[in-house]
């Protein structure tokens, strides 16, 4: 199924053999860290398709070891954490982790999100699917892939969900409520505050000022939208 391995990070080896079961039970290869040093180690030499990444961690915790994968991988990152606080899941977005556990969890349940995000990561080619421009932004759904006047911008993939639910309809004021509904398909219940991150970090990499934003505009007590063209 996989082109490269899932990479477990998870210092309680009960855990982690559990969810090796069942990641190889749906065809995925998978590698294992028990410490933060050991995970950075392994995802610098195997480049995973996907990384499970418990917090509580020996050596160095989940938070500095996302912070460092983040530094050079745009590979999605699922959090594992006994510590369900809606700070905790906002800081895990900001870190641009792309889903958020909190234990005790089902493993069967881990899997299925790790195989609904890879694809939508992934997408395959689809009808209708088209490049997306405007002002020198141009998003390639195609291709997974966002240039700025031509230099290449790496997005995670929920941002590249939420970057063209935008595009797809300029001037459109989409709710916050519509907007997770593209970055959570599978009905996951989670908080209205991660666009407002996930908005954020858009803003720092496609911005020039990402305190007066160009091309996504805040719509006060509502939402978001993506500029409009401008009538030549």
């Amino acid at each position: 199924m996989s082109l490269g391995p899932v990479l477990v990070v998870e210092d309680d080896r009960n855990i982690a053999s559990l969810m090796v079961t069942y990641l190889q039970g749906e065809g995925f290869n998978t590698i294992v860290a028990h410490d933060g040093e050991r995970a950075l180690q392994l995802a610098r030499r195997h480049q995973p398709i996907f990384v499970i990444l418990d917090l509580m961690l020996p050596e160095l915790d989940g938070w500095s070891v996302c912070r460092e994968i983040r530094k050079h991988s745009e590979v999605p990152i699922l959090i594992l954490t006994a510590r369900g606080e809606e700070v905790d899941r906002l800081l895990g977005f900001s870190l641009a982790a792309d889903d958020y556990v909190v234990k005790p969890f089902s493993p069967r349940e881990v899997v299925q999100r790790v195989k609904a995000i890879l694809r939508r990561a992934r997408p395959g080619p689809a009808p209708g699917r088209f490049p997306l421009a405007q002002d020198g932004l141009v998003l390639e759904p195609e291709k997974h892939r966002l240039t700025l006047h031509g230099r290449e911008v790496p997005l995670t993939p929920s941002e590249f969900r939420l970057l063209q639910a935008l595009m797809s309809a300029p001037g459109r004021v989409f709710t916050r409520e519509e907007l997770l509904g593209s970055l959570h398909q599978r009905g996951e219940v989670v908080v209205d505050r991660v666009v407002d991150v996930h908005i954020g970090k858009l803003r720092q990499k496609i911005e020039d000022d990402p305190t007066h934003p160009h091309y996504i505009h805040t719509v006060r007590g509502v939402g978001y939208r993506f500029v409009e063209p401008r009538a030549d």
